[in-house]
């Protein structure tokens, strides 16, 4: 199996990722870890259900200035 890298600007990007996923020889597609639509949404969800285990008291947290000060 053989690997292309190509760079291309923020503008034709999408449209290369997807003219790449509709070709039928095409078998894996790696992008530089942008996440793409359904994982944006998955995890906004996750989010979403954190904070709401949160507000019942069922998730702790740790505090905004001990999270600074661990940094």
């Amino acid at each position: 199996m053989r690997q292309v890298t190509i760079y291309t600007t923020d503008k034709e990007y999408s449209q290369f990722i997807e003219l790449a996923r509709n070709l039928r020889y095409v078998k894996k597609i790696e992008t530089d870890g942008e996440p793409d639509n359904e994982e944006v949404i998955a995890n906004l969800k996750a989010g979403l259900n954190e904070v709401k285990l949160f507000k019942k008291g069922k998730l702790k947290t740790t505090p905004a200035n001990d999270f600074l000060n661990d940094l």
